[in-house]
């Protein structure tokens, strides 16, 4: 970026956190709502009443800020896992351990029951992944209601250990009944963000855009690719869903790990070519759960997803479990900071623009880049304009939405350098331009004689009209 370019008021990169037991100290979840965009609660390990006590806590500590910050949930997917053990299993490389399925018995070998029954989906000679990934097995026998692996890599086996299966397609549905039922909590407590995990095709998002239909709910959808079948789906689901997630904890053990980069790369790429907002996920400062400060190899990695200009990087068990929550995240704004000010990687510039509210936006960005405007100034009902400004990543421009929807106010925080602001819209469209510059003059995000630029809605001998118009302060 040019140094003449305007310093932004705010970070452009989004954070994403996820709440747990490190979040209950009203310190810490206060500390966190200040600074973050998206509070995340894991449906893998949440109940209903504890994330329903999280939810009234965020909103009452955003209100507190003033600072609108959504609420996400993160669906437990289809998950295979290990039943429980009396103790520990410690396995060696070339012993033998036991899968067996609704509580079959096993004499000869070490054995431990699973939750589904994969017999019919594995082969002789596939690989079984446990507990993320650290002991590997090979499938040696098949049997009616078990199976015999070779352990390839020593590890201690514990219960209740997710399984993966790289490379086979596994019969279980993509949205499970508590899926449903943790969906149905979500709308009842006006939930801003879904993320589905482990979906695999478009129909998955359907289904759970009918049921939220159904329900009356406007909750919107984040598809999380984190295996195989997810990537070579990759260009259906980001037709289907609002937002995309590379969940690379899950991903790097169903792919090669060398593969990683280059699926996170590709998919970015393609989100900011098609419009599609995009999220970076896992083990960003995995190593902050332990220590308070980084590795250089993760500054580096979650320094590379802000260059890459994904919309938003994700912190999950550093800040929901870890030692440094509220540092985690200083420590991510930080490097998000650095990063935007030297440059990012401009894969927008490529974008695919089509339809004419598309060239509406790119002619809006174009402008403001010309002119090096302070703001690109956008009035909205349902966050679609914003998140097309958002998508072509203006140079030097913040980007301010107005908007009179407090929960899509709240759904824009996703948006890479949108900041929404909640504006009651007068008759006369000049009024609201007026009353959203005021708003910006009072906050200091713009000052008087700066250039900016407007995307509205004006009204021409009783028509609406979308308008792009660029006007000094005054």
């Amino acid at each position: 970026m040019n140094s003449q370019a305007h310093s932004h008021p705010a970070r452009r990169t989004k954070i994403i956190t996820t709440l747990g037991p490190a979040t209950e100290s009203d310190e810490v979840l206060k500390g966190l709502v200040e600074k973050i965009d998206i509070a995340r609660l894991n449906f893998t390990h949440a109940q209903h009443g504890w994330a329903s006590e999280a939810v009234k806590r965020i909103r009452h500590f955003a209100a507190a800020a003033g600072r609108p910050v959504a609420v996400m949930m993160d669906t437990q997917g289809p998950s295979i896992r290990t039943g429980s053990l009396e103790k520990p299993l410690e396995l060696k490389p070339g012993g033998t351990l036991v899968f067996t399925v609704h509580g079959e018995k096993e004499q000869e070998f070490p054995s431990v029951d699973v939750n589904y029954d994969f017999v019919n989906d594995v082969r002789v000679g596939d690989t079984v992944l446990v507990d993320n990934g650290v002991i590997r097995m090979e499938v040696l026998e098949k049997h009616p209601r078990k199976i015999r692996c070779r352990v390839l890599t020593e590890g201690v086996l514990g219960s209740h250990r997710h399984i993966n299966l790289p490379g086979v397609h596994v019969n279980l549905p993509s949205i499970t009944s508590k899926d449903l039922e943790d969906i149905e909590w979500a709308i009842q407590n006006d939930l801003e963000w879904i993320a589905l995990s482990f979906v695999r095709e478009a129909r998955d998002i359907a289904e759970v855009r009918k049921f939220l239909k159904e329900h009356g709910s406007d909750i919107r959808i984040i598809a999380k690719i984190e295996d195989q079948e997810a990537v070579a789906n990759f260009d259906e689901l980001m037709e289907a869903a609002d937002a995309l997630m590379i969940a690379r904890g899950d991903l790097g053990i169903e792919c090669h790990l060398e593969e990683l980069p280059i699926i996170q790369r590709r998919i970015v790429k393609r989100c900011l070519y098609t419009g599609t907002t995009v999220i970076v996920a896992t083990h960003i400062l995995e190593s902050m759960i332990e220590k308070p400060i980084p590795t250089r190899a993760e500054v580096t990695d979650a320094a590379n997803a802000v260059y890459e200009q994904a919309d938003a990087v994700m912190l999950s068990g550093e800040t929901s479990i870890g030692k440094y929550p509220l540092q985690a995240v200083d420590v991510l704004d930080r490097i998000a900071r650095r990063i935007e000010r030297s440059g990012g990687a401009n894969y927008a510039e490529k974008a695919a623009v089509a339809n004419p509210r598309e060239k509406l936006a790119h002619s809006a960005v174009i402008m403001a880049n010309d002119l090096r405007a302070r703001a690109l100034i956008v009035f909205t009902r349902y966050g679609q304009m914003p998140k097309l400004v958002s998508w072509l990543r203006p140079r030097y421009s913040a980007i301010f939405a107005f908007c009179d929807n407090p929960k899509v106010v709240r759904q824009m925080q996703l948006l890479w350098g949108v900041h929404p602001f909640e504006l009651q819209f007068q008759d006369d469209p000049e009024k609201t331009v007026a009353e959203a510059i005021k708003v910006l003059k009072k906050n200091a995000m713009i000052q008087k004689d700066e250039w900016v630029v407007s995307i509205s809605h004006i009204l021409s001998k009783g028509f609406p009209i979308d308008s792009v118009q660029m006007r000094v302060v005054e």
